[in-house]
C-alpha cells in the first residue's frame, strides 16, 4: 500500500496533514513534520481497524508514506 499525504499552511500558521487515499484521515499539528507524524499515525490505525473488522485482506503487506 502506497500513501500519499498533502499539506497545507492554513492562514492561523497550523499545519493540515491528508492522507488522500484513506477519506477522512486529516490532522492538524503545529508544524509540517507534526501534522505529517500524526497523519501517518492516524492512517495506520485505520489500517488496523479495518484489518481486525475483516474489511481488508488478511496477507502480507508493505506500506509506505510520501509527502507532496
Amino acid at each position: 500500500m502506497e500513501f500519499t499525504i498533502e499539506t497545507e499552511q492554513e492562514e492561523d500558521g497550523r499545519w493540515i496533514a491528508e492522507v488522500m487515499e484513506l477519506c477522512g484521515v486529516m490532522t492538524y499539528g503545529k508544524t509540517r513534520e507534526a501534522a505529517i507524524a500524526q497523519a501517518e499515525a492516524l492512517a495506520l490505525r485505520v489500517i488496523a481497524e479495518r484489518i481486525e473488522a475483516g474489511e481488508q485482506a488478511v496477507e502480507p503487506i508493505r506500506i509506505a508514506f510520501s509527502a507532496a
